[in-house]
């Protein structure tokens, strides 16, 4: 039974807070629905849902397999977003406008089309360590709910992966059709 002083009302309430910080980032991107933005911010919303779902089993049986996976994925998750984002940052060069004129964060503006490091062998390493991050929080306690949830993710992922593609290939030009022959999606030599 649902008490409104319970856990569920807390999960609630930050998940309303939560989404009203991501409808605010997203802000422009929801305007624009075929933005890669768009899918993203469905994306995050997903994860979001997922992690509250699964907030209790976090750090229950700490040992099993399924939880020394989750933290494997939660871990390299974290390790490819530092990773990626220093790369957008250093190398990209992003422009520095006061205010974005796109749907884009400021920091996709990127001068300079990246092929090093992670993006030497994948295309998306910041939606592989979202991929990665939803599918941790999906081993804390798998259920019907949470495999929905984590397919949702998935599809939302791939979905602005392959918007941002065609967004690139218009930004980059040959040089992104040629790198996109050399690297994959999500996963180096495979997918």
């Amino acid at each position: 039974m649902f008490h409104p002083s319970g856990p569920a009302a807390v999960k609630l309430i930050i998940f309303i807070i939560a989404s009203a910080g991501i409808i605010f980032i997203s802000r422009v991107s929801l305007r624009l629905p075929h933005s890669h933005g768009f899918f993203r911010f469905f994306a995050f919303e997903s994860i979001l849902a997922l992690t509250l779902l699964n907030t209790e089993y976090w750090f229950a049986e700490p040992c099993s397999a399924t939880h020394i996976v989750s933290w494997l994925l939660l871990f390299f998750s974290l390790f490819l977003a530092a990773h990626g984002f220093y790369l957008l940052r250093v190398i990209g060069k992003p422009a520095r406008e006061s205010r974005p004129t796109t749907a884009n964060f400021r920091f996709e503006n990127t001068a300079t089309l990246i092929t090093v490091g992670a993006y030497k062998y994948i295309r998306h390493p910041l939606y592989c360590s979202l991929l990665l991050l939803g599918w941790g929080a999906f081993l804390k306690k798998p259920t019907f709910l949470t495999v929905c949830l984590i397919l949702a993710t998935s599809a939302f992922l791939f979905t602005t992966a392959k918007v941002e593609e065609k967004e690139n290939l218009r930004r980059f030009g040959v040089d992104y059709a040629e790198y996109m022959k050399r690297t994959k999606m999500f996963i180096p030599f495979l997918f």
